[in-house]
């Protein structure tokens, strides 16, 4: 006889070798046992997670002849004839090359006369979601009523394709993927039963690249042992399933974490020299990383990492990265491997990709350290307590001391907060674009990531809210921030060399404070309303918002407007 795959010798012939599904197994063995069996069942689920055996073990289990069991004795007529397909009363239908009503119909007629071989026809549908809408109305009514000796049961991969009214006339039961731990207890039995040789690494290997599907771990493991010579290896398992080797990842990794470009270029140009797939590649690193954090964050659950093995390279790698970075590691890569999807050039995208986290800067590391503000806010409560110290002490501080000393503070934040130069801003609003801004928006992270790190603390809460085509209006969190900007020459310097050298312009710089920016913008909104109306030029510059703010301010005898 011809060879047979391993899938098909290995096919369970009895609920107990339906490895995954007990929530499926343990409700039917009841039914039989208590002879409540539903005249139409639906069956969905995953490929290869044992939908039609389960089918047919169910038909086997109605019409064996030691009926009512919870399994088929797999030894009667009634069980060797299901198992063999010559019992002519368990019909199995494909419903993806027999789909049109005339051939559903040939199908129903039938279903009106006795069986002739066993106690039940059983009716197997697969892949019933590829029925026309013809042949699931035909089959509508009959599978509403059928007769006393008629059972149906429906397998499908797609239950959303099937209409509301054939799922409410059956008992619907969903299979689940069936987890690695459970598809290599079972190949190691397979492995076992036959002789082969085979590494567990290897087993493990394919058992998650099988995606939870029985049916594709043993094609895997077929293919593997064809492969391999007199042992099963990983290396074997690597190469049916195109996946990466955990020690190429890790000297991937260890390429990121040391920021050598050239390390990791060489690493992906020995990868794509061996025929590996770019796009299953990036998928590879995504899994790495996601167990990489799982591993750190919750090190006990072993059972739930997809792609590693816990070896002692991957857990010193572990330890070297930080959670931080290990997001914008994830994050990044999803971004890629959508793009990826869309390019005939996937692997152009994957060397960008490859440089990009070689540079990538661990944000960890930055929040670690602490921001200009946080030592400022330090620095001053320092000098509080030393002051207050001073006062418990009896020592007092003349006014020839202290004057420099409320002098400075002052200059910084006035009673009346930070002011920002609103007839400046409203100028700008007045010319300023949406391209314009679009324009910065476009630039900004990489104007960051050229800027000194104390700089680019200046504007962690900040943001560009409008640009003209010469000055450019950034908003600010924190009105000690703006301030801070707004004083430093050599900040400004750096903004507008910084954004000149990527668009070719040069940027007047203006800061506001976001609790200030709303009634500044809203103030312009209303002056711009005003000037549509019939009013002089000199009422408008009387009205002008920043010439009230400054009356406010100082006082109107103290105000001059000068033309």
């Amino acid at each position: 006889m011809a060879y047979q795959a391993l899938y098909r010798v290995w096919r369970p012939q009895a609920f107990i070798d339906v490895v995954g599904q007990e929530h499926v197994t343990q409700t039917l063995q009841n039914a039989l046992l208590q002879q409540k069996i539903s005249h139409a069942y639906l069956f969905s689920g995953p490929r290869g997670t044992g939908k039609t055996s389960a089918a047919k073990i169910l038909a086997k289990a109605i019409n064996c002849e030691r009926a009512p069991v919870s399994e088929p004795c797999n030894e009667c007529a009634a069980c060797r004839g299901i198992t063999n397909g010559t019992i002519p009363d368990v019909l199995e239908f494909d419903a993806a090359s027999n789909s049109r009503v005339e051939e559903m119909r040939d199908v129903l007629e039938k279903v009106k006369f006795a069986p002739t071989a066993v106690n039940y026809k059983v009716y197997i549908i697969d892949e019933v979601h590829m029925l026309s809408i013809s042949a699931f109305n035909a089959l509508l009514k009959t599978l509403e009523e059928p007769p006393k000796h008629v059972i149906f049961i429906l397998a499908t991969t797609e239950p959303h394709k099937i209409p509301l009214t054939i799922i409410s006339r059956c008992q619907r039961f969903d299979f689940r993927r069936i987890t690695a731990a459970s598809i290599v207890k079972r190949m190691k039995l397979i492995v076992d039963e036959t002789g082969v040789v085979c590494d567990e690494d290897a087993l493990k290997m394919i058992a998650r690249a099988a995606e939870g599907g029985m049916r594709d771990a043993l094609s895997l493991l077929d293919q593997a042992i064809s492969y391999s010579q007199d042992r099963v290896t990983v290396e074997d398992a690597l190469t049916v399933t195109g996946s990466v080797s955990q020690g190429f990842l890790n000297k991937l990794s260890s390429s990121f974490q040391e920021k050598d470009v050239a390390s990791g270029l060489e690493a992906l140009e020995e990868l794509l020299f061996h025929g590996k797939d770019p796009t299953r590649f990036i998928e590879d690193l995504i899994l790495f990383y996601r167990d990489m954090l799982l591993y750190k964050t919750a090190p006990n659950l072993e059972e739930s990492l997809e792609r590693v093995m816990l070896d002692d390279e991957f857990r010193r790698m572990a330890e070297a990265t930080p959670t931080g970075q290990i997001y914008q590691f994830i994050e990044f890569l999803n971004k890629t491997q959508q793009e990826m999807r869309w390019t005939n050039h996937p692997r152009i995208f994957l060397e960008v990709a490859i440089v990009k986290l070689c540079q990538m800067e661990n944000i960890e590391k930055e929040a670690a350290q602490p921001s200009n503000v946080d030592h400022l806010l330090s620095r001053i409560e320092q000098l509080e307590n030393e002051l207050e110290q001073l006062k418990t002490s009896g020592i007092t501080v003349t006014s020839q001391d202290a004057a420099p000393q409320q002098q400075k503070p002052a200059q910084r934040v006035s009673r009346k907060g930070f002011q920002p130069a609103v007839g400046k801003i409203n100028e700008v609003l007045k010319v300023a674009t949406k391209n314009d801004l679009n324009q910065i928006k476009g630039k900004w992270g990489e104007m960051l990531a050229n800027l000194i790190k104390s700089h680019a603390a200046l504007l962690n809460d900040a943001e560009p809210v409008a640009a003209s085509a010469d000055a450019l209006i950034i908003k600010f969190k924190h009105e000690m921030i703006c301030q801070m900007a707004t004083d430093r020459k050599d900040f400004q310097e750096a903004i507008t060399g910084a954004l000149q050298k990527l668009t070719g312009k040069r940027f007047l710089f203006l800061g506001v404070p976001e609790e200030q920016w709303g009634a500044i913008r809203e103030s312009f909104l209303n002056s711009q309303h005003g000037e549509e109306g019939e009013v002089s030029e000199t009422s408008k510059k009387e009205e002008e918002p920043h010439i009230s703010e400054a009356k406010k301010l100082f006082g109107a005898e103290f105000v001059e407007v000068i033309e």
